[in-house]
């Protein structure tokens, strides 16, 4: 067999193995519904607008999750988000949801640690989406240990990736104990925690105080993902 012909099967096999790759992409919204999703943990409103998630904050609710039916592990997440500025947001990935009232169990900075969560709460990594944060990005334990696991005071690029009141455009790659996030092409969270290394997608409606309540929106768009193997 002449080289040229070795290298012809060899291109040929690397643009096989990179459609496979690009094939394994899913849409985790039909632009349609919310088939695939359910609500919890509070009663805020999710709505389908144009072909995007609208998500819209209800006076006396807590903070409240669309979730995904479907428990991802290692993936690689994508989506486009837009959030009204006074609205604190995020996405919650290898996350969990309470099926009774419970106490979480687990050892924070070298010391044992009790969180009391009431049912149908979900807890678990937040990426968070904030506009005036320099957080966003950062990744939030949310309804746990309720600290960002990630430090971005070392960080300026990263707290300055958000656009207020613009789409942005977030990547999420999750890899056994390895989370790293980026923001309109910005690297952000970089952490290793191995604390739940599978769980649900939930996307977030903040809870917003009496005294400063709006029926404020988050929209979410072109949310795919990619599962690795």
């Amino acid at each position: 067999m002449s080289k040229s012909m070795i290298s012809l099967g060899l291109m040929s096999g690397l643009l096989l193995v990179c459609a496979a790759a690009a094939a394994d992409w899913v849409k985790l919204f039909n632009g349609k519904n919310l088939d695939g999703w359910s609500v919890h943990s509070g009663t805020a409103t999710y709505a389908v607008e144009d072909g995007v998630i609208v998500g819209t904050a209800v006076l006396g609710s807590p903070n409240t999750f669309l979730c995904t039916i479907k428990e991802y592990g290692d993936f690689i997440l994508e989506f486009e988000v837009k959030v009204d500025t006074e609205l604190n947001s995020g996405v919650q990935i290898r996350s969990q949801i309470a099926p009774e009232e419970m106490v979480l169990k687990f050892v924070h900075e070298g010391k044992p640690m009790e969180r009391k969560i009431p049912k149908d709460r979900v807890y678990g990594y937040q990426v968070e989406i904030a506009a005036n944060s320099p957080n966003a990005g950062n990744i939030y334990d949310e309804a746990r240990r309720a600290v960002f696991l990630d430090d971005f005071s070392s960080k300026p690029e990263a707290q300055k990736a958000f656009r207020d009141g613009e789409w942005n455009r977030y990547r999420v790659e999750a890899r056994g104990e390895s989370i790293k996030t980026w923001v309109n092409g910005v690297p952000c969270a970089d952490i290793r925690d191995s604390m739940t290394l599978k769980g649900i997608i939930g996307l977030q409606v903040h809870s917003v105080p009496k005294e400063k309540f709006k029926p404020y929106q988050v929209r979410w768009r072109n949310l795919r993902i990619q599962e690795l193997r």
